[in-house]
């Protein structure tokens, strides 16, 4: 029987370009946000145990006592939680802080922990096929904001906000991935390196991406979840979005 995968949820930001706008109460963290009455947090916890992983994991910092407090409401198993002391640096920091997960021998579910969606995305994540996958939507916004993964022939070329590889079409990454053990505790010595080094500042994606442009070509792949209601939440008009989303989310 598969091993079931462990999820780990990146959650130790700051979230500065909502600033003051934060509904959720000035400078409270992202996975706080409050949409229907349900945190974000909630929300991905509830999800996650649907989908049949109840192995989770947060990486906290900026405003993990609020965090604590909030998890000590919700019903249901509580996850394991670690500490980045260090979050106003680079998001790599965070997953390098998560690094017992991707070593622990297990599938691997990385997510940022400031994305508000539907359950079928992590369902077709969870379910896929794929050993190690990120989710595609094929309706991008233009500009150099949303991180692109970039596809020809049908496979991963280029992974970045500002890709340089030429390729044949490009979707939005959720930021929702799934990782085999063996590449799960690759990312983890990759990450190390730049964590612990002059890239500390630098985001979570590039040693991903650096793993699918130096390994075979098919090492991942992706499923296209275009279609189904979901947002990233960087900005006070994200905010907005995610409130229309709500009556179209099966949650």
């Amino acid at each position: 029987m598969p091993t079931a995968p462990r999820a780990l949820i990146l959650a130790a930001g700051v979230g500065r370009r909502l600033g003051g706008q934060n509904p959720a109460g000035a400078h409270l963290p992202k996975i706080l946000l409050r949409f229907g009455g349900r945190s974000l947090l909630g929300r991905h916890l509830g999800i996650l145990h649907e989908c049949g992983v109840t192995d989770v994991t947060l990486v906290l910092g900026y405003g993990e006592a609020d965090i604590r407090a909030e998890l000590a409401t919700l019903p249901g198993p509580k996850p394991s939680i670690l500490v980045n002391p260090d979050f106003r640096r680079g998001s790599v920091v965070s997953l390098h802080a998560g690094r017992s997960v991707l070593e622990s021998g297990a599938p691997v579910i990385l997510m940022d922990g400031d994305v508000l969606y539907d359950r079928r995305l992590m369902a077709r994540l969870v379910e896929s096929e794929l050993p190690n996958c990120l989710l595609l939507d094929r309706e991008i916004e233009p500009g150099d904001e949303p991180v692109k993964l970039c596809i020809s022939a049908g496979r991963i070329v280029d992974f970045h906000k500002r890709p340089q590889a030429p390729h044949e079409w490009h979707g939005e990454s959720v930021g929702f991935f799934r990782f085999a053990p063996s590449v799960a505790a690759e990312l983890a010595g990759r990450v190390a390196t730049y964590a612990m080094g002059e890239s500390s500042g630098m985001e979570y994606e590039e040693p991903i991406r650096d793993m699918m442009l130096e390994g075979p070509p098919d090492r991942f792949g992706f499923e296209d979840i275009s279609g189904l209601p979901w947002t990233e939440i960087d900005f006070p008009e994200d905010v907005d979005k995610a409130n229309a989303l709500l009556p179209e989310l099966v949650a």
